[in-house]
């Protein structure tokens, strides 16, 4: 079987397949020596699976509640009903003027992706080739195959802050940062997955202002932040204007078998988005747009997101930061990104004797499934060790599962700086 240019993008492997299939293998099949530190599946916040639950319930005890739910066709943009409960959330708490024409649902963040990198860049008419600009790197393994075409990516470096003796940030180079005429778009993750990294307020109005003024879209994925699920560590407000594409999901609030991504844009790209998803997949799922939309209308997902999603992960990231302390050598030559939001600690180990995907396949066999840092550094025009002296680790599953394998983490680790001493 020969596939064409595009069919082999999608079918020749990739760092976001490796990572759901374990995820997938770990959670499904998977026994209790297996610790899944690898993917980005949200915890188990039994105050959210009450609600889910009730939610759920009153559905099917509502007349038509069970054909709403899963015997009907939504319009390709989204439920009407959930599109103005979403509208009208963001209008009255953040002042932002939008209405229903701004939105649009897709099936998850990832297929919104999809969408607007193959619409925005790639191979045009005219012969141009444009690309997605990444300010900072490393960034989310989701985005490195899903060009239909041409590669899609163009990034830079960022500034590395040095905090402490185990600790770092990455801040965006601006003197690094140059827009030429082949850039279609700049894009963020906000918080950065994979390393947590929140940009602060300046940055993000900065990028905002360079975007603006070059006549692009500035986007920025908001899978992990504010204003929902609102799994933001440190100080920072969510951020929209009208040549904004800021993508949102219901997947870390709780709901990531629902597949909700919500798109907020221009009413030109809003209704692009839903043009493709009828084309594509003729409409969204039904489910999560049901379940969250009173809870989005009375505005109780704000307070979720502030009072129980927010505080219940801030405890888990120090739990895990605290294990990395206790179980890492002093001596090793490690740091972990500040951890100001998402679901992940980001650690780097200067001149690892071996590459970070070596040091996958050792923890693998012991049991624990990480991510290799080298899959999130693409784009970049050069080589750069740093690339591929990281790793990414959730810290959402059971603590025991989370101590153990951060213990494990350290002990081949340090076995790898003794064996290449």
């Amino acid at each position: 079987m020969e596939y064409s240019v595009f069919g082999n993008r999608l079918t020749g492997g990739s760092g976001i397949e490796e990572l759901m299939d374990d995820l997938g293998n770990a959670l499904v099949n998977g026994g209790p020596e297996t610790r899944m530190l690898g993917g980005g599946q949200p915890a188990r916040i039994p105050e959210l699976t009450k609600i889910w639950e009730q939610r759920i319930r009153e559905v099917i005890d509502e007349p038509g509640g069970v054909d709403r739910l899963v015997g009907s066709y939504d319009p390709p943009r989204g439920n009407p009903g959930f599109l103005t409960a979403l509208a009208d959330l963001f209008r009255e708490n953040f002042g932002w003027q939008i209405t229903e024409k701004n939105l649009a649902v897709t099936n998850g963040g990832q297929t919104a992706f999809f969408f607007l990198f193959n619409a925005l860049a790639g191979q045009f008419e005219d012969g141009q080739r444009k690309k997605i600009l990444l300010p900072l790197v490393p960034e989310y393994i989701g985005y490195a195959n899903q060009s239909v075409g041409v590669d899609l990516f163009k990034a830079v470096k960022p500034r590395i802050e040095k905090i402490g003796a185990h600790q770092f940030k990455y801040r965006v180079d601006f003197d690094a940062l140059k827009v030429t005429d082949d850039i279609a778009a700049i894009c963020i993750s906000r918080p950065t997955n994979p390393s947590g990294n929140v940009l602060t307020d300046n940055e993000v109005k900065h990028l905002s202002e360079i975007a603006n003024a070059h006549d692009i879209p500035f986007i920025i994925d908001n899978a992990y932040g504010a204003p929902f699920p609102n799994i933001f560590f440190a100080d920072a407000n969510p951020y929209w204007d009208d040549h904004v594409i800021l993508t949102l999901s219901l997947s870390k609030i709780g709901l990531p078998g629902t597949r909700t991504g919500i798109v907020v844009a221009d009413e030109k790209i809003a209704a692009a988005m839903s043009s493709m998803t009828a084309i594509a997949g003729l409409s969204n799922g039904n489910v999560g747009q049901t379940i969250m939309e009173p809870l989005v209308k009375s505005g109780e997902i704000l307070r979720l997101s502030r009072e129980v999603v927010k505080p219940f992960y801030l405890e888990k990231s120090r739990q895990a930061q605290a294990w990395v302390t206790q179980y890492f050598e002093d001596d090793l030559p490690y740091r972990v990104h500040l951890s100001e939001g998402a679901l992940f600690l980001w650690l780097h180990f200067a001149d690892l004797p071996i590459t970070t995907k070596e040091l996958y396949e050792r923890l693998k066999a012991r049991g624990v499934l990480i991510i290799s840092g080298h899959y999130f550094f693409f784009g970049l025009d050069e080589d750069w060790p740093h690339s591929r002296e990281c790793i990414r680790m959730t810290y959402t599953m059971d603590a025991e599962v989370v101590e153990s394998g951060i213990q494990i983490i350290a002990e081949e680790v340090a076995r790898a700086y003794r064996e290449g001493a």
